[in-house]
């Protein structure tokens, strides 16, 4: 089975390259983030058309995530226990969702930005990963197969950042945020991707501005954290860096990941 995980910036601008891609790649999961886009307006029947079965969590233009899947989605969860929630008033933002697929349990997650290191912004996306993890070790707790694929909004190594320099006083590389990424390998989630795409300067997102994807100025910030009976069937991974170029891409590459039977 091949699972992907990609934040497309917008389901509806990049829905010609996304068929194109779910075609040429032939993934049997893709976890998406950031669709942008309402209930409604998510191109549900364009995906079916291609095999698909396709859970969508997104409220308005911001955010947004789904799970597609040719291979079964069942016990579909939008949001996760302890969410601690964002705005005025407090509330949820569509930034999980989960789905067993082909006996998998899978998780597509669009980590919060902390936008500054003193901005209020960064204390929810703390309290948000906190909750996140504590509700990812119950679901591995049994020994099945989890995994959380989405866009980690964190560069949890030196060499995972084209400059420490340039983000020493911004918000991806703090203490805070390595530390809270590292609490779920802690816990016993596996980074599956690294091994078979090490780096330095194996990046999954490249900025639009400042020419940063062909000066090679990206971060790697996208994952795949599996529980340890998810890692042992993986066979192999890979980032896709050439869906990022071209006219109308999107600034993430995908990841994907082969799982063994």
């Amino acid at each position: 089975m091949r699972i992907a995980t990609w934040n497309v910036n917008s389901i509806r601008s990049r829905i010609d390259r996304l068929e194109a891609w779910l075609e040429r790649s032939d993934v049997d999961v893709l976890c998406v983030q950031e669709t942008k886009a309402k209930d409604e307006q998510f191109p549900h029947e364009r995906l079916r058309a291609l095999g698909y079965d396709v859970a969508h969590h997104g409220t308005n233009q911001w955010n947004g995530v789904a799970v597609l899947s040719r291979v079964g989605l069942e016990q579909v969860q939008v949001g996760f226990d302890g969410d601690p929630g964002w705005g005025d008033p407090v509330a949820a933002e569509a930034r999980a969702i989960g789905a067993t697929c082909g006996g998998v349990r899978l998780w597509s997650v669009y980590v919060p930005n902390g936008r500054g290191l003193d901005d209020p912004h960064m204390e929810y996306k703390l309290a948000w990963l906190a909750a996140l993890k504590e509700q990812a070790v119950g679901w591995a707790a049994d020994g099945s197969p989890v995994a959380l694929c989405g866009d980690w909004n964190i560069a949890p190594m030196d060499e995972d950042v084209w400059s420490m320099e340039y983000y020493a006083d911004k918000s991806h590389v703090s203490p805070g945020e390595r530390a809270a990424f590292s609490a779920f390998l802690e816990a016993g989630f596996v980074d599956v991707v690294r091994p078979h795409a090490p780096g330095p300067g194996t990046y999954t997102y490249w900025d639009y501005q400042r020419l940063a994807f062909a000066k090679r100025r990206g971060m790697r910030i996208d994952f795949v954290l599996g529980s340890r009976s998810f890692a042992n069937r993986v066979a192999g991974a890979a980032i896709d860096r050439e869906e990022r170029k071209g006219t109308g891409a999107s600034d993430h590459a995908p990841v994907v990941v082969q799982l063994d039977d």
